[in-house]
């Protein structure tokens, strides 16, 4: 699975991943990422137009606390039900 870069601006974070969201966690692995850097690319679907969050939260909102424009991703395939 190969690794993009894509806007932030474009994921949207479904109402039941934001629920799961500690904020405690957020501080210090902003700290980690700006000393060793992204090391786990998020992992999301493509979905009408924009990216939709599946793997991933704690370290986006870290890169968006950062002021990051781009996060490194991998798209996955929607589940199939």
């Amino acid at each position: 699975m190969r690794v993009v870069k894509i806007p932030i601006s474009e994921v949207y974070i479904p109402a039941g991943k934001k629920k799961t969201l500690d904020e405690d966690k957020i501080m210090p692995l902003a700290e980690d990422i700006l000393e060793n850097g992204q090391k786990s690319p998020i992992y999301v679907r493509e979905g009408k137009g924009r990216y939709v969050l599946q793997e991933g939260l704690h370290r986006l909102e870290a890169l968006k606390l950062l002021g990051s424009v781009h996060i490194d991703a991998h798209i996955v395939q929607a589940r199939k039900h």
